[in-house]
């Protein structure tokens, strides 16, 4: 998935950093692929308001998660 661009840091970053910022990148991955199976399961019952009840939480979720890692700087 393309990420929207994102303001990088004037140093090298360490192998943890990396690291870290994978684990991040596929944590966020899992959730919007998460979000869109969510939604790929609509049915004329109930279902459907339940599965984008669930998929709308986590959008929330992703978005605040996304938002703290643009504002907190590298350790």
């Amino acid at each position: 998935m393309t990420r929207p661009d994102t303001p990088t840091s004037t140093y090298r970053r360490s192998p943890r950093q990396r690291r870290r910022a994978e684990i991040t990148e596929a944590l966020l991955d899992g959730l919007e692929a998460l979000i869109q199976r969510h939604r790929g399961l609509h049915t004329d019952d109930g279902d459907a308001l339940h599965a984008e009840l669930v998929a709308a939480e986590v959008a929330h979720q992703l978005a605040i998660t996304r938002s703290a890692l643009q504002r907190t700087p590298a350790v």
